[in-house]
């Protein structure tokens, strides 16, 4: 014989892996099922004897109590809430519960039907992440799909406030105090909120808030969208964190550099034109001559690093100077080639170059051979014994330059990419191998790309080599 309806249900309600009871309108179960009472750490008996109000916490009692009589009275015909349950060991089991009313033919409610799935743990990672939230010292921010503040921590609201003294409407791309780098009023769609709506992701974008100059606060945000799980953008997470200390000692840092630069320069230019006075005397001995072209080539070195030094402050403050002059990148090219040879062959590196007869271009070619040098040494300097380096130039169909320096030594790890070009970055591999270098080399080579309008670009492979790449207009 089949199972009539009562006996389906009785079935159902005694095996499903979600506590279930049958309630009567006083608020006692009539039926409770394994799940439920494994749930409590009680018997059925038990529960059917005191009822739910007994193994409710008692802040959560009057709430229950309210819903659980606006059902009865009609005005509601299922209710749900999030309540906390008394097991019988003393611990706190936190309930997703969900009521619906049976009602007879004229509308009267006869029972209920209550549903308690366990939600102790995911309401325990809720609160840890909750208190973390709350506690650690980076703003955070949820923009929901409409572009709506949906949620902020502690640390974030308090940010705001230099910003938007007058109070924030909640919406991604409000204009305030917001300030680029350079001290530029933000648009609306540089904003990182209005950027990270509309699904852009990024890291360390940097920028000042406040009115007062002198008391801006300096700030660096990532972002990163929140999909559904088709893809859809749901919305995006941001973290803001402060880093004004840092920014203010940064520019110490290059007011320091500058002003030693700058101070070291005429002595040092004393120096060597005092050397080059003493090797051209003919009357020197040779253990002396010896010992002075030490001395003068650890002085040129030293004029180097000044040199470079005075080049990133300038280029800090904006005020890299370019000389344009029309000349042939292939003539300088082939020049910086042939100069770099000696070292190349020094270490068994096949040097190659291939550069059309000319290529005329409007340009500095003091800085540009400062480019193409760096570059060149650059990759000697990481390419081991019996590697190969090649230096390639070429105009491309849309008449911009495209000049390469590619090698096979030891690379760039991935980590270290988004910084080979910061000021005395030193990536990890050649500090390990105490290859000397102060950092300096490409964040200049970048700043002279990009003082002539080019763009400079890397690929690198740990083990195989890297590739950078400078691209130039001709005009």
């Amino acid at each position: 014989m089949d199972p009539g309806p009562d006996e389906l249900w009785r079935l159902a309600l005694e095996h499903s892996p979600v506590g279930m009871a049958l309630v009567d309108l006083q608020g006692r179960p009539i039926l409770v099922n394994r799940a439920l009472c494994h749930m409590l750490g009680r018997d059925a008996e038990e529960l059917r004897t005191k009822g739910f109000p007994e193994f409710t916490h008692p802040d959560d009692v009057e709430a229950d109590l309210e819903l659980f009589g606006q059902a009865i009275d009609g005005e509601l015909d299922s209710y749900r809430m999030r309540k906390r349950y008394l097991h019988a060991d003393g611990s706190i089991v936190w309930g997703d519960l969900s009521v619906a009313v049976l009602r007879d033919p004229d509308g009267a409610p006869q029972q209920m039907i209550a549903q308690v799935l366990d939600v102790t743990e995911l309401e325990r990672e809720r609160r840890t992440l909750e208190a973390i939230f709350e506690t650690v010292d980076v703003g955070l921010l949820l923009i929901d799909e409409e572009g709506r503040y949906a949620r902020m921590n502690r640390r974030h609201a308090e940010s705001m406030l230099m910003p938007f003294p007058d109070g924030h409407a909640g919406q991604a791309g409000q204009l305030g105090d917001v300030f680029d780098p350079d001290g530029n009023p933000m648009a609306r769609e540089d904003m990182p909120s209005y950027r990270a709506w509309h699904g852009e992701e990024f890291d360390d974008l940097r920028l000042w808030v406040g009115s007062d100059p002198d008391q801006r606060s300096a700030w660096s945000i990532s972002a990163r969208s929140v999909r559904e799980p088709d893809g859809e953008l749901a919305g995006a997470a941001l973290a803001y964190k402060n880093i004004t200390d840092l920014m203010r000692a940064l520019k110490v840092k290059d007011d320091f550099v500058a002003s030693v630069s700058h101070e070291l320069r005429t002595p040092l230019t004393s120096v060597l034109g005092h050397l080059e006075l003493l090797t051209e005397r003919p009357d020197l001995p040779p253990d002396i001559a010896r010992q002075l072209a030490v001395v003068e080539r650890n002085a040129f070195r030293l004029q180097t690093l000044v040199t470079d030094l005075l080049d990133v402050a300038r280029a800090k403050e904006g005020s890299l100077s370019l000389t344009l002059d029309p000349l042939d990148l292939a003539m300088l090219v082939r020049d910086a080639v042939g100069a770099a040879r000696p070292a190349a062959d020094a270490r068994a590196i096949r040097l190659a170059c291939d550069v059309p007869e000319a290529i005329p271009l409007h340009a500095d070619g003091h800085r540009l051979r400062q480019v193409v040098d760096n570059l060149i040494s650059n990759a000697i300097k990481y390419t081991g014994r019996e590697g190969s380096v090649s230096v390639t130039a070429r105009v491309g169909e849309d008449e911009g330059i495209e000049l390469v320096v590619s090698d096979t030594g030891m690379g760039i790890a991935e980590e270290d990419l988004p910084h080979i070009f910061d000021r005395f970055y030193r990536a990890g591999e050649a500090e390990a191998q105490h290859i000397p270098g102060t950092g300096l080399g490409l964040s200049i080579v970048r700043d002279i790309v990009e003082a002539h309008g080019g763009t400079l670009e890397v690929a690198s492979t740990v083990g195989e080599g890297s590739e950078f790449t400078v691209r130039l207009s001709r005009r």
